[in-house]
């Protein structure tokens, strides 16, 4: 992920450009009322909520690897999360997004033991 302008999600890259406002932007949505929270709610899969917080979770842990606001405990608690679940997730999810997932911890841990060495590098000679 490294140089990359993109956010991930277990769908793929997808590029950051300049902000832009939706169509509508600037109109006043309405507010749901209790009830209708709570019937989204109600139709919320558990999967898909937990696919969506991994995916930010993902994203969380690169920028806890970024070397100008590194914080590599941080990193490790979240790719200690991640590893975690992503396995109760297994035969629930999509395959393709267990396998994603699977993937991008497996890049996180790389990068988390990159950084850990370089620090321990700058620690030694600093």
């Amino acid at each position: 992920m490294a140089g990359s302008s993109g956010i991930w999600t277990p769908g793929g890259e997808h590029p950051v450009g300049e902000p832009r406002e939706p169509e509508g932007a600037h109109e006043r949505q309405p507010e749901l009322s209790p009830e209708e929270l709570m019937e989204v709610m109600r139709k919320l899969k558990v999967s898909d909520f937990l696919l969506s917080s991994l995916s930010t979770l993902a994203q969380l842990a690169y920028g806890k690897l970024d070397p100008a606001s590194r914080d590599l405990p941080e990193a490790r608690l979240a790719i200690d999360a991640l590893r975690a679940l992503v396995t109760v997730l297994e035969g629930t999810a999509p395959p393709d997004a267990i396998r994603d997932l699977g993937q991008v911890t497996a890049n996180l841990q790389l990068a988390y033991a990159t950084a850990a060495d370089e620090a321990r590098r700058d620690d030694a000679g600093g």
